[in-house]
């Protein structure tokens, strides 16, 4: 009885456009995309704190057994891997003997050894090397770095809320661009561009408010945005715009299909902050979710949809690394009209 309801009750997510969506024909929205909101928007965020924790990938890019992980963080190289019991550990990724990439060593029982001369580093301090404090949330992968971030540290970072664990379908994406974390970020907080630089996804874009005061529950901006699925197709939504920290923006849905579905774009800084040709790893994690009955079937086809997302965030971010590494450029050579 209880299925024949559901199919009775079920509506589709899509809509059609009763419309022709020429893109020139779109409203512009350059008088409200101010570039003074946006940098005032940008400022907040920059102040606020992040505790000195860095996002470096996905959690299931760092597997128990396989070999570590490595990353290079504000200049610092950094190793990554996991003891036989899964617990994540961290530290330099120069060896403190002879000073080889450890990134390129092996893990055996747990233990990272050296592929050098076969120093072993079980994750506990030796000489000259000490580790780094690490958080796995189920989704991305942590690393506390004091000496590059320069704030007081934290206990945990600041991990934004996310669909109820094992209810969504998550998927994380990286790539790299010429540019500063704060390029990336602002990029994020000017959600106007969205209709006119990435046709192919987004159509009838409205933002339905910006932020309204300095703090972190007004901060905010509210999208109303149909996702392109093809031709006239859409998936209409109202979306939430935030950022925690200095290095993070977070979308959130709020209303429409996919509610409380989450895109959390995390900048971070490979280069150290005086380098004069700087890049910045964006790393993108969605974690889908929602409410109809059959969405379990898209939680056990997970591994399949996951290369489909990933390629999606592809395709925008290949626009949005352009848009950071313009601003960038102009920025660093004084001619930002911002």
């Amino acid at each position: 009885m209880s299925d024949r309801s559901d199919r009775a009750g079920w509506t589709s997510p899509l809509r059609r456009l009763g419309r022709r969506t020429d893109w020139a024909a779109q409203p512009p929205t350059w008088r409200a995309a101010r570039p003074a909101l946006i940098a005032e928007a940008l400022k907040r965020a920059s102040a606020r704190p992040s505790g000195n924790w860095f996002v470096v990938g996905a959690s299931r890019e760092v597997r128990v057994g396989e070999r570590p992980y490595g990353r290079t963080v504000g200049g610092v190289e950094v190793v990554l891997w996991r003891s036989e019991s899964g617990e994540l550990r961290a530290g330099p990724g120069v060896c403190p003997h002879l000073g080889a990439p450890l990134k390129d060593s092996r893990v055996a029982c747990g233990t990272l050894v050296c592929h050098w001369h076969g120093l072993a580093l079980d994750g506990g301090p030796t000489a000259g090397w000490e580790p780094y404090p690490v958080h796995d949330d189920g989704v991305l992968v942590w690393v506390r770095l004091d000496a590059v971030g320069g704030e007081e540290p934290t206990e945990l970072p600041v991990v934004p809320p996310r669909p109820r664990t094992g209810s969504g379908v998550d998927a994380v994406f990286t790539a790299v661009g010429r540019c500063e974390p704060e390029d990336v970020v602002a990029n994020r907080l000017d959600p106007w561009h969205g209709s006119w630089f990435h046709p192919y996804s987004f159509v009838d874009l409205t933002v339905a408010g910006a932020p309204r005061g300095e703090d972190e529950d007004e901060d905010v901006f509210v999208v109303d945005v149909s996702f392109r699925v093809a031709g006239r197709l859409v998936v209409p939504v109202r979306a939430e715009f935030t950022a925690p920290e200095p290095r993070t923006v977070v979308m959130r849905i709020t209303e429409g299909e996919g509610r409380t579905s989450v895109v959390e774009t995390h900048a971070t800084p490979l280069t150290a902050p005086d380098d004069p040709r700087p890049r910045t790893a964006v790393v993108e994690a969605v974690v889908a979710a929602s409410d109809r009955p059959g969405f379990a079937l898209a939680r056990a086809a997970a591994p399949v949809l996951r290369p489909l997302m990933r390629r999606t965030a592809g395709r925008l971010w290949r626009d949005d690394l352009d848009y950071a590494e313009r601003r960038w450029a102009l920025r660093s050579t004084g001619r930002f009209p911002g």
